[in-house]
């Protein structure tokens, strides 16, 4: 039987047997217990299914990555300690020193940061390309030792919207997946891998969680890249892995499970960054009520958007569902029903204006996150990117007088109040 997402969010990933724990029980153990060093070591060499130690797997992460990736359409998923450590592992699953990537430039600065420094230190280049670039500028990217094309479905903080079709495709064409992070849109508003996308990311810290109460990350893989089809560009996946006794994981574990396997048995083993099962708990509790969350929040982000730009005092308003937005064309193909509840604006005034309409907010709270069921507000001028100068902020695609709003799911009416009052202070 086919069941809607909104079912999968309630029900996904685990289904209590006779007598068993209804909600998905918290297996708060570092370690199993087995009666023979043999059957261990079946399972140290993956040549059966289990647990061993919770660095590489837990039941109760296991439930909730199967959860999420039933709501993207993808076939095996993998938790991580934060959205950036899903974001590392999901690139250095396949790239490592002497390779390259290609990635949109509208992106979070803590990502770009990674690809463009902290993995450039390990030996992996990335060349950055505009989500608007032109068909030529996009294919003069790629290089021979390209190994993925990386991008977010709405960027943060600038909101744009990848076209995920058309970097699908170009990627496909050089032999290489497209990895979106889909953290802003979850998968209730867009499933990448229905558009092409071959693995998806999340910060399960926003949205997916929703209170703000558990850091975490997930990727999650399409199943549908044939690695095999290259084996020379992916030794990693189509080659023997002499850490595993000469495991090769697409024979194994085929193209809709080695990828992951592979980021389970090589990275987490080696890097850790996994998540804990107290943190997974709480991030199944948020999916539960996900699909009824983001409607509340695609509805505010909508109205508080319009509102602005009717806003004498508001210099700008940037939302991908404004009809009057430039990815206005993009949100109404690959986000249904909505575009989240964030909103980037500017304060007519510029800096000045901008810190005297936070101060005055009530229910928006002052606060270094986004996505959450409580309103948050963000100046980055004045914070996350305090040590810019105006120039500098310009350089860096933010405007001195940039806000970003992410609208909670709090009554529509009293949100606009709120920042109708804290305008009237400017």
């Amino acid at each position: 039987m086919s069941e809607s997402i909104n079912t999968i969010c309630v029900q996904g990933g685990y289904r209590p047997g006779d007598g068993e724990p209804r909600q998905i029980p918290i297996y708060q153990s570092t370690t199993w217990k087995y009666d023979t060093s043999e059957h261990m070591g079946k399972l140290f060499d993956l040549e059966e299914a289990g647990y061993f130690y919770t660095r590489l797997q837990n039941p109760t992460n296991d439930f909730v990555a199967a959860k999420i990736a039933e709501l993207e359409g993808g076939t095996a998923a993998m938790l991580t300690s934060s959205g950036q450590a899903a974001n590392f592992f999901a690139i250095f699953n396949i790239a490592g020193a002497g390779d390259h990537v290609v990635a949109s430039s509208a992106i979070y600065g803590g990502t770009y940061n990674l690809l463009a420094h902290t993995m450039g230190r390990m030996g992996l280049e990335c060349t950055f390309v505009s989500p608007d670039c032109t068909d030529e500028e996009l294919e003069a990217a790629f290089q021979p030792n390209t190994k993925a094309v990386f991008g977010e479905t709405i960027a943060n903080p600038a909101l744009a919207v990848l076209d995920i079709e058309r970097f699908a495709a170009a990627a496909h064409a050089h032999g290489v997946p497209l990895i979106v992070d889909n953290t802003f849109p979850t998968p209730i508003n867009c499933r990448p891998i229905e558009w092409g996308a071959d693995i998806v990311t999340h910060s399960t810290t926003k949205y997916i969680d929703g209170h703000g109460a558990s850091v975490g990350g997930v990727i999650v893989d399409s199943g549908k890249f044939d690695w095999t089809a290259y084996p020379d560009k992916f030794p990693g996946l189509t080659q023997p892995d002499e850490t595993y006794h000469g495991i090769t994981y697409t024979e194994r574990f085929g193209l809709e499970g080695a990828y992951i396997t592979k980021a389970t048995a090589q990275l987490m083993r080696d890097l850790g960054s996994i998540q804990s099962p107290q943190n997974a708990y709480l991030i199944n509790l948020g999916l539960e009520s996900l699909h009824l969350r983001m409607a509340q929040h695609n509805k505010n982000g909508l109205a508080l958007a319009k509102f602005l730009q009717a806003h004498p005092k508001v210099a700008w308003v940037r939302y991908p569902g404004l009809e009057e937005d430039g990815e206005f064309e993009r949100a109404q193909k690959y986000l249904n029903p909505g575009a989240s509840g964030v909103v980037s604006f500017g304060v007519a005034g510029g800096r000045e204006a901008a810190e005297t309409f936070m101060k005055h907010l009530q229910i928006a709270q002052i606060a270094t996150h986004v996505a959450d069921a409580r309103t948050c507000v963000l100046h980055p001028a004045n914070a996350t990117h305090r040590q810019m100068n105006d120039a500098e902020l310009e350089a860096a695609g933010i405007s001195p007088d940039l806000i970003r709003l992410s609208c909670g799911i709090e009554d529509t009416d009293d949100l606009i109040a709120d920042v109708a009052q804290a305008l009237e202070a400017v």
